[in-house]
């Protein structure tokens, strides 16, 4: 028998295959199919959902939740059984002294809601809102309280709440990107940094990350076509390269190949799509005056319009940062300006959905971080975790009620408490997706945005 000759192995069929090979594994050990879904577990109650983030940490205390004891003892000590061992953001060693709320509530609607008197046209809709005075979360300073927000931990890195919607049931809009975030900066208290890593993907693939629209200009920078250049021109381009693209992606399975290629197809889209959204001559003086803004002004009155654009082109996740909330000081009358900046719109937001007929399938989530101190601060308030106040509108939500409560100083959640991976359970469950089925196996486990946690709130769903 005739001996075979030895095959050739170059060095370049080593590298190809072996790095191949690794591709491969890693790409398996990021996409988990069976946890994708082409359809959601169980039938949704909403569409999309709309974040109102109050960044900074709105205080309970002069939003959502009167606490008449704390206003009697005004400038006395607060009871030692209540703060003792507590964890405090500025106020260590400090006297703490009870600080009466610095503005009064009213009860609105035939539901008798007490919301504080500087949201009239938020206490106009009340009952429409669910409103949940019981959440605490784990972290007391900013940037780690939005991480934990945001991603259901304090360890950065993780994938946002938006990139595991839009992960788990993608988008019905194929011309603009499924998860779109727009910030606002208000006059009335500290605008603390946002980091991009809020809306960030993680591990997930990063097709799957927020899009930072810009408030005012392009919305998008360097989505233009540069001059000389024709749509078939540019159409051309992008098929030969992603031509190439795929013919590297079945070399190496890499998720972040397919990303590019989906990114350089929906940039070449949003070409047409955004300068659509972006003209507002098709709505009328009346809209204008119901929001409170002409548009495109970076206001936060501006972005609530962009909002419900947003939502009637398929937009899943939607969300808007109100960077204005950080009352350390003067929070009596910083509450007046920034209550002025977001109450109008808020409510003209979830009046324009219902009048549509879309506020049934759009989940609305109004609220910050974290809350603010019993304890005065000087003229304002520190940080505060053990008890804050959120609302829930529209998307299967029950309307018109109160759940859960603070003590009578509004220190510590005692009634119904709800953490934060209970209001994730929540929202996934109102899109059709099970918390403890979402999930992704990466850097040797399995990872879901409620982490170990997290109940699905039953008594808020109509």
């Amino acid at each position: 028998m005739t001996k075979a000759a030895p095959i050739a192995f170059t060095r370049r069929h080593f590298l190809r295959n072996t790095v191949g090979g690794l591709g491969a594994i890693a790409f398996g050990s990021l996409q988990d199919p069976a946890k994708l879904l082409t359809q959601p577990h169980f039938l949704p109650r909403c569409k999309r959902v709309i974040h109102l983030y109050m960044a900074g940490g709105p205080s309970h205390l002069e939003t959502l939740d009167y606490k008449p004891v704390l206003a009697a003892r005004h400038g006395e000590a607060m009871p030692t059984s209540i703060t003792d061992g507590q964890p405090i953001a500025q106020l260590q060693g400090q006297a703490l002294q009870c600080f009466a709320p610095q503005h009064p509530f009213e009860k609105y609607g035939e539901s008798g809601q007490e919301i504080c008197s500087l949201f009239p046209q938020i206490g106009s809709i009340a009952d429409d809102l669910c409103i949940v005075r019981s959440m605490h979360t784990e972290q007391i300073n900013h940037d780690p309280a939005h991480t934990f927000m945001n991603s259901g931990t304090q360890i950065s890195g993780r994938p946002s709440m938006g990139s595991w919607v839009t992960y788990g049931i993608g988008s019905e809009s194929k011309d603009l990107p499924g998860f779109i975030v727009m910030t606002s900066v208000g006059r009335g208290g500290q605008s603390q940094p946002i980091a991009s890593r809020q809306w960030s993907a993680g591990f997930l693939p990063s097709r799957y990350q927020g899009v930072n629209f810009r408030g005012t200009g392009d919305p998008v920078l360097y989505l233009g076509r540069p001059d000389g250049i024709t749509h078939e021109q540019q159409r051309e381009l992008i098929d030969t390269v992603g031509a190439l693209n795929s013919e590297q992606d079945q070399r190496v399975d890499d998720p972040e190949i397919a990303t590019r290629i989906s990114q350089y197809e929906m940039a070449f889209r949003m070409q047409t799509s955004v300068p659509e959204l972006m003209d507002l001559s098709d709505e009328s003086d009346s809209v204008f005056e119901a929001y409170g803004t002409k548009g495109a002004d970076g206001s936060y009155a501006a972005n609530c319009l962009m909002a419900r654009r947003l939502a009637e082109r398929g937009v899943r996740f939607i969300q808007l940062y109100h960077r204005a909330w950080d009352h350390h000081g003067a929070i009596k009358r910083s509450m007046e300006i920034t209550a002025k900046e977001v109450d109008q719109a808020t409510a003209a937001l979830i009046r324009d959905l219902k009048q549509r007929g879309m506020l049934d399938d759009t989940l609305i989530l109004w609220g910050g971080e974290f809350g603010r101190t019993p304890m005065g601060q000087g003229s304002g308030r520190d940080h505060h975790i053990r008890g804050f106040s959120m609302f829930l509108a529209g998307g299967g939500i029950r309307g018109g009620m109160s759940y859960g409560a603070t003590d009578d100083f509004g220190y510590h959640a005692v009634e119904k408490r709800v953490h934060v991976n209970d209001l994730h359970a929540t929202i996934l469950h109102l899109l059709g997706m099970d918390h403890e089925k979402l999930t992704i196996r990466a850097q040797g486990r399995r990872f879901r945005l409620t982490d170990v946690g997290g109940e699905v709130m039953r008594d808020w769903i109509a």
